[in-house]
């Protein structure tokens, strides 16, 4: 009987493909076994390390009681005759309204005597970033703080900036710059006549000169970053000019305003800018005190 012979089509050029396929899958295959697999949603720089952090104060301090209470009562001098209750209730100050105590607060004071009104505010905001994922809390604090330095025509301080002697940064161009008896104090515990007892000289005919203006300027050593901001009221024929130093600083996702006005009764009385920012700036350094506790 004679056999045929069956070819069966295929089946060669399969065992190829099969071989190729073994082949293929040995070269991807490490030494441990398993398959390396390069992830196509892979982004450098992913590590938990580089996650934006949240900001160091979850909390603000109560506004009224934040203040130093010894400072408030130095740069808000009472009318005679006060009661003991009147008195307590101007130191004590007026909370402003706030929606989120955890997120801003603030207080005001007000002093009146026959020669002048003075007022006096704080302010506290935690800044918090709603998108933690490229932005941190501190980042987010520093782009409102840069918003607000801008806002007061001041450029941001460059690598190269050094502090003064007095601490109080360079006078703004244009202004004249303070001597060193003139300058503002930089701490805390200083008296508060620095500037406006000293800040006099003899002018060439013999008659004291007007204390130097201090102007507006970035600040150092004031929590991670400061600047003041200080505006003189124009003059005019039967009003006195108020001056309106504020001073902005801020401490990791916090920034804080202290803002101090003075505003003489006679036309003609000009508020000493020296004397004026130092009791601005040692209240500020109180709270940055209490920040740091």
């Amino acid at each position: 009987m004679q056999r045929k012979t069956v070819r069966v089509r295929g089946v060669l050029p399969a065992i190829a493909m099969l071989a190729a396929l073994t082949a293929g899958l040995t070269a991807c295959t490490d030494g441990d076994g398993g398959i390396g697999i390069t992830s196509g949603d892979s982004k450098p720089g992913g590590n938990a390390g580089t996650v934006p952090q949240p900001g160091k104060y979850r909390s603000l301090p109560m506004p009224c009681k934040a203040a130093d209470t010894k400072k408030v009562k130095a740069m808000l001098p009472a009318a005679e005759g006060l009661t003991p209750e009147a008195l307590a209730a101007l130191y004590a100050g007026v909370a402003d309204p706030s929606y989120d105590a955890d997120r801003r607060v603030g207080c005001r004071w007000t002093a009146q005597t026959p020669a002048e009104t003075r007022l006096l505010s704080v302010d506290f905001e935690r800044v918090v970033s709603y998108d933690r994922a490229t932005t941190s809390d501190d980042d987010k604090a520093r782009q409102v703080y840069g918003r607000q330095l801008t806002a007061a025509n001041l450029p941001a301080p460059g690598p190269s900036a050094s502090p003064t002697p007095s601490g109080s940064g360079a006078a703004p161009t244009g202004a004249p710059a303070p001597t060193p008896s003139t300058g503002a104090s930089t701490g805390a515990g200083t008296g508060a006549s620095t500037g406006a007892s000293t800040a006099t000289s003899p002018s060439p005919s013999g008659s004291p000169s007007a204390p130097p203006e201090l102007g507006s300027r970035v600040l150092d050593g004031l929590g991670d970053e400061a600047f003041v901001d200080d505006k003189l009221a124009a003059a005019g024929a039967t009003a006195a000019q108020a001056r309106t130093v504020r001073i902005v600083f801020r401490t990791s996702n916090v920034i804080v305003t202290v803002e101090y006005s003075v505003q003489p009764a006679l036309p003609g009385t000009v508020p000493p800018s020296g004397e004026t920012q130092d009791r601005a700036r040692q209240l500020a350094q109180a709270l940055v005190e209490r920040f740091d506790d």
